[in-house]
């Protein structure tokens, strides 16, 4: 692989930290921004690196050099006039000729882009955005997505009177060098995102790779302390999926939304007091919080995809404004009872991910390489306890919902708590 690192960003906003050197120089841990992002793409299995410098490049150049003390090759391509966030890929017009990376050079990250290259290749397409959820998606802006294909970009200046997914551009691409045929014509200044994103999101030629890695900006005071600390504590490199992760699992009615039986309407669907501040404290923990749910009301015809989706949208959108997250979401659509009316017939079948199955826990841990003998499985009723149980992994009752009074499993759990809200006095014990 090769990656193309855009690095000439004055770093402004940065200068009273770091006076006089350029943005991707600036030190995390006593260590330069650029130097972070090359160990991780090296980790990858990437050795061959174009840099786009401008403001104060010679600095970049007498760091770095040809590249070889850091055991990879390095060139330059030096921007005379600002040419925008895209402009300088016209100088690679004859040098690349396979699918390659793209990443902007104010980013802490940790990323296995072996696995989003594969992603890329997978779907064939001409631009692959790194997406992932964050803990502020009102003001972000939003990608719009169908099954990984990105349909629109919803800037965060937009009036949102709607429920929206928490799915946000990391600054991190894998480009197809097809692209030349059309952009990058000559030496002109070049907005990525807006001349070349959003015609190939047209065309529909864009898909967004999900992942739960991590990836920020540290092109603020703010968000410079905030990475630091995340570098230092080992949570950046923690979440790279080149490593085994370890998981919160949740149940969805009765843990994170007020029960309500079978959820068929939006509107009845509603937060459990405080527990976005459970939430949070797993989104900060370095465990992944991922929802698994039962929702046979699909293959009983009482709700569509589409309807669950919106759901979805609008419980992702309560969460965010409270600065929570779920980093992903896995359902069951099955029912094993049949000759109903209005049932979906090709779901009324017996499945493995239909809880307490853990097809649902085995899928999720495929996609993020989770050790679910360091996860935890939490939930209001005993199908949860019982399919945590079956999953080999530590359990968490909650006492909302069905308060574990179901009396479906004799299955006991390791812990109780009152609420997710309390989940970080587990996770202190873990």
């Amino acid at each position: 692989m090769i990656a193309v690192i855009s690095a000439g960003g004055k770093g402004t906003r940065l200068s009273a930290i770091a006076p006089n050197i350029p943005k991707p120089m600036v030190p995390i841990a006593g260590t330069p921004i650029l130097v972070h992002q090359v160990e991780s793409l090296k980790r990858s299995g990437v050795k061959e690196f174009v840099f786009l410098v401008g403001h104060l490049g010679h600095v970049i150049r007498e760091y770095f050099g040809d590249g070889s003390s850091f055991g990879v090759s390095i060139r330059y391509i030096q921007e005379d006039q600002p040419l925008g966030s895209g402009g300088s890929l016209y100088f690679l017009r004859e040098g690349i000729k396979e699918d390659f990376l793209f990443v902007f050079g104010d980013l802490m990250f940790d990323v296995d882009f072996i696995r989003m290259m594969q992603f890329h290749k997978e779907h064939g397409a001409a631009i692959t955005l790194f997406a992932h959820p964050n803990s502020h998606p009102f003001d972000s802006d939003l990608i719009l997505q169908r099954n990984g294909q990105v349909h629109g970009i919803d800037s965060k200046n937009n009036v949102r009177d709607y429920f929206y997914e928490n799915l946000v551009n990391a600054g991190i691409y894998v480009l197809s060098p097809r692209l030349f045929k059309d952009y990058f014509l000559e030496p002109a200044k070049t907005d990525f995102e807006k001349d070349v994103l959003a015609k190939e999101i047209e065309r529909g030629d864009v898909y967004a790779y999900h992942s739960t890695e991590y990836v920020k900006d540290a092109g603020t005071p703010d968000r410079y302390e905030s990475v630091g600390r995340d570098l230092l504590s080992g949570v950046i490199a923690g979440r790279s999926l080149a490593k085994k992760q370890k998981a919160v699992f949740l149940d969805r009615d009765g843990t994170i939304n007020t029960y309500k039986g079978f959820l068929t309407d939006i509107d009845q669907l509603e937060l459990i007091p405080r527990v976005a501040k459970g939430l949070k404290d797993i989104n900060e923990s370095g465990y992944l919080a991922i929802i698994v749910s039962n929702q046979p009301v699909i293959a009983r015809g009482e709700l569509t995809v589409p309807e669950l989706d919106e759901i979805h949208r609008k419980l992702q959108t309560l969460l965010g404004k409270e600065g929570a997250y779920y980093d992903d979401l896995f359902y069951c659509p099955h029912h094993p009872d049949k000759g109903f009316e209005g049932e979906v017939r090709e779901l009324k079948i017996d499945c493995a991910c239909r809880k307490p199955g853990i097809g649902l826990i085995l899928e999720a841990a495929e996609k993020y390489n989770i050790d679910l003998c360091q996860s935890i499985m939490v939930g209001d009723g005993t199908m949860d306890i019982q399919t945590g149980v079956n999953a080999g992994m530590k359990t968490v009752l909650v006492k909302t919902g069905l308060k574990g009074e179901d009396g479906k499993y004799d299955a006991q759990p390791d812990f109780v708590i009152d609420s997710l809200a309390d989940i970080q006095e587990v996770l202190s014990k873990l």
